[in-house]
């Protein structure tokens, strides 16, 4: 049996007195596509930024490919190139073009060279349909636009993983089909291994292999799709569910 990329062992983090994630353990394997559902306030979010090393544990390990990269031993810029995370709010250079954008991590980061780095933006650019649109900056395009390009840009670096952190709520409805169409085409074609949390409930019960359900900062229920959603063990997964899906 191979190894698992990521494993969260015993994750714990608090904010002074107020513990957001308590004794959190899952894995995440290759092809995998696990969607972390829940209620917001409920430490998706954190969770997703632990795991990008954008927080610091309080208690538990990481482990990447069997290597702890809690511990602050490990060069974190490179472990994100293998780790890479879409945000809720894109987070784009807004002095930079779409291009350059999707360049500047690949040559600060990996140390490509500018026409290999130029290349390979153009590719993943291409592949999530933001080609024309290499010369503009990301205040003339839309945020559905702005998603892709980030999602391109993530993709650039190659990495084993990309965390997705709520991709879409900062979206005009409109856009959000457009988005949840290039995470689709990630996790069908490309098998990409990813790690998603989403309030999109079509998503995570037509595209993921594995749902984690979280509420007040612990996993209350994992699982295969159709068993969280067709019948699922907990009560509260039960009155989540019913509760976001009857809106």
């Amino acid at each position: 049996m191979s190894e698992h990329i990521l494993e969260i062992r015993h994750l714990s983090k608090a904010f002074g007195s107020h513990a957001v994630l308590k004794d959190i353990d899952f894995t995440v394997d290759q092809g995998d596509v696990t969607t972390i559902i829940g209620a917001s306030g409920s430490g998706k979010s954190t969770l997703l930024r632990c795991i990008n090393l954008l927080e610091t544990l309080t208690t538990g390990e990481i482990l990447f490919h069997g290597q702890d990269v809690s511990k602050g031993r490990i060069n974190s810029s490179a472990y994100r190139a293998k780790v890479g995370m879409v945000f809720q709010s894109f987070n784009l250079f807004s002095n930079l073009s779409v291009l350059a954008n999707c360049m500047i991590g690949q040559q600060k980061v990996l140390r490509i060279p500018a026409d290999e780095a130029r290349k390979r933006a153009l590719y993943y650019l291409n592949k999530v349909g933001m080609a024309p649109y290499i010369n503009a900056r990301p205040d003339q395009i839309s945020g559905g636009q702005k998603q892709r390009v980030a999602i391109a840009r993530a993709l650039a670096m190659e990495p084993e993983v990309l965390l997705f952190d709520e991709p879409t709520s900062a979206l005009d409805p409109e856009m959000v089909g457009e988005v949840l169409d290039v995470m689709k085409s990630l996790a069908t074609k490309d098998n990409m291994t990813m790690l998603v949390v989403t309030h999109e409930m079509s998503f995570a019960k037509e595209v993921s292999t594995h749902v984690v359900y979280m509420a007040d900062g612990v996993i209350e229920e994992e699982g295969d799709p159709a068993k969280i959603f067709t019948n699922p063990e907990n009560q509260r997964t039960r009155d989540f569910l019913k509760r976001i899906l009857n809106q």
